[in-house]
This record gives C-alpha cells, structure tokens and sequence, in this order.
C-alpha cells in the first residue's frame, strides 16, 4: 500500500499547502514565572525555573509563552531572503521553515543581532520592522538568559 505524497516542509509551496488557512511564523517568548517576585527566586535557582516552564512546550504546553511578534510567510521569506548573505542567521531562521519549529536563546543573540545591524539600514521597511522586533526580543534575551523565544510555523 502507497501512501500518499507529503509536501517537504522545507518547500515553500509546501508550506503553503497547509489546510486553507494563510500561512504565518509567530515568535512566542517566556514570558512567565511560577514566583511572583524575582527576590523568590535564588539566583542559582533561576534556570531550574525557566527551563521547568519552558519545557512545556515539547508536550503543546504553552501556557508560560506569549506570542511576542508575527509575520505572513511571504514576509519571513524576504527576512530570510535579507539575511542571505550571513549564513549562520539564515541557517537559523531558515530552520523554521525545515523543522516548523525553531528556539532562539542566549547562544544566538550575538550573530543575530550582528546580522541584524548589517542587513537593517537597507532592508524593504516590512522586513525592517519584523527584524527590529526580533532585535528588540534578542536584546531582553541578552539582558535575561535563561529567557529565549519560540518560532513556530503556523500554516
């Protein structure tokens, strides 16, 4: 018995062939603590406790998320098309489209932002704009470790 054939995720008509509804890429970010107060918290506790909600994710859990920015596929298509030339930000962003699912964290903040800086004086305004926000996520990560972001393709 054949099955049928499934469209490569990494395609973009692949993508696009989801079940009738417009294709999108959402970042959500950890945006939740089970204390209230950061003094609750122990400072070599702290990880325990992000990484304990930020798991919840590989079970559909996403409770501790909140969607932080949102673009069309054919946007995320022209970011990843501005962002060509640095292979290691393209190769991260690109994954989304590979695997549906990619986790930005403190490892990637560097060259991210590095890409980011270079490609934004020249990027179309709609890709400007969804890179400025992912800046903006990057710099919390960069100021917060044990935060980090969650894209997901939605399609």
């Amino acid at each position: 018995m054949s099955t049928p054939a499934q469209a490569d995720p990494g395609s973009i008509p692949g993508l696009r062939a989801g079940r009738g509804l417009a294709p999108e890429v959402v970042f959500y970010q950890l945006n939740a603590k089970v204390l209230e107060r950061k003094e609750d918290i122990p400072e070599d506790a702290r990880q325990v406790v992000y990484y304990s909600l930020a798991i919840g994710h590989h079970i559909g859990v996403f409770d501790c998320f909140k969607p932080a920015f949102r673009c069309t596929t054919a946007v995320f298509d022209r970011v990843l098309e501005t962002l060509k030339d640095n292979e290691e930000a393209h190769r991260k962003l690109s994954g989304l489209l590979r695997f549906g699912e990619i986790t930005v964290d403190s490892t990637h903040t560097r060259p991210l932002i590095a890409a980011i800086e270079a490609v934004l004086p020249t990027a179309p305004p709609d890709v400007a704009a969804w890179l400025d926000r992912l800046r903006t996520a990057l710099d919390a990560i960069r100021r917060e470790p044990a935060i980090y972001l969650m894209g997901r393709r939605l399609s």
